[in-house]
């Protein structure tokens, strides 16, 4: 780790109303330890791990490049990745910023290294899904999954900045997140690029590359990230995309759930896109095994039985069709929140 950074922390670094430097901050472990909550115990964890002499910190994949695993990443690729945040998202020393994600994983773990190396007024406060629920601070950034913004739209007016990851956006949340004044960013990235390596306004379609980030593609026309300063080689993802340049792209969807069906490439993504206005439950679509199609297009809705009439939904193609509709009472989820697709359409297939 960069000389520089080790130790650091900013002059102007705040957490929760207090002023704290390295010997201060340091100090907070034991009793953030003994605390009967959760959030500031893990909270202590990672203090301890940052500062500690170890040049890594240990994570668990989110699984979006294959199966979950622990990762050993490098405090200097976290430093790294801090500041072009701050960079790209214009963001000042003393900015009030709210951290409202679990602290044990990546998302969460950064939004601390930002707040000390940059010299924010942090407040950390447990992650929940309604994060804003008892606050009525106006922050400068803020950091949230889906779920949470969907939850705070009565708050967002005190938001002057906000960056959303962890899940897709729908269109319905997107077409209320423009009525406000709130910068909104949608942000790619995963544990391997140390959270995000590229963003988007929500009323564009294009993703831009933060600093020192290039882009190409592979043989299956998936993103490849060249991010030298946070990973010491090219990370090959499974998300299909249009390249529009070596810094931008458009996402189309994600390779492994691409449907072949009768010849046709189906990608979920975009055709549940289409469908968000019409269902107002959560769901999604997927491919089962067909003997004429080789696969066929369903349509998976969480909850109660609903009449779906398609031919209402003229945006949809002929084979975007879903040629059958299950009902499930209630999805599995991964612990952050993203639907189990492959599993819910595992047990439908076997029952």
């Amino acid at each position: 780790m960069d000389q520089k950074y080790k130790n650091y922390v900013h002059p102007t670094f705040s957490l929760n109303g207090e002023k704290l430097d390295f010997f201060a901050l340091k100090a907070k472990i034991i009793p953030l330890k003994n605390s009967n909550e959760e959030h500031f115990a893990q909270l202590a964890n990672f203090i301890e791990q940052w500062f500690s002499d170890q040049d890594t910190v240990s994570l668990t994949t989110s699984g979006t490049t294959g199966k979950p695993k622990p990762i050993q990443v490098k405090k200097q690729a976290m430093v790294a990745s801090a500041l072009a945040t701050a960079s790209y998202f214009k963001i000042p020393v003393n900015a009030k910023a709210l951290h409202c994600l679990p602290v044990q994983y990546i998302a969460g773990k950064l939004m601390f290294v930002r707040a000390i190396l940059l010299g924010w007024d942090l407040t950390y406060i447990k992650p929940t899904s309604n994060p804003m629920d008892n606050l009525n601070s106006e922050f400068d950034f803020v950091a949230m999954v889906p779920l949470q913004v969907e939850n705070s739209l009565n708050k967002m007016q005190l938001i002057k900045q906000i960056i959303i990851g962890g899940a897709k956006l729908n269109t319905t949340l997107k077409n209320k997140l423009l009525e406000f004044d709130t910068q909104v960013f949608e942000t790619y990235g995963m544990t391997e690029t140390v959270t995000h390596i590229a963003a988007k306004r929500i009323s564009e379609t294009v993703f831009s590359a933060l600093p020192n980030v290039t882009f190409k593609t592979d043989d299956r026309d998936c993103l490849v990230i060249d991010a030298p300063r946070v990973c010491d080689a090219n990370v090959i993802t499974n998300d299909v995309v249009d390249l529009i340049s070596e810094t931008k792209f458009v996402w189309k969807g994600r390779a492994d759930n691409v449907i072949n069906s009768g010849g046709v490439k189906l990608f979920p993504e975009k055709i549940e896109e289409k469908l968000e206005k019409y269902i107002s439950t959560r769901f999604f679509v997927a491919g089962i095994p067909d003997e004429k199609l080789g696969f066929k297009l369903i349509l998976i809705i969480e909850g109660e039985k609903q009449h779906i009439n398609f031919d209402t939904m003229s945006e949809l193609q002929k084979f975007e069709v879903p040629k059958q509709i299950y009902f499930v009472s209630e999805f599995l989820e991964t612990e952050t929140s993203k639907i189990k697709r492959s599993e819910i359409v595992a047990n439908l297939v076997s029952n």
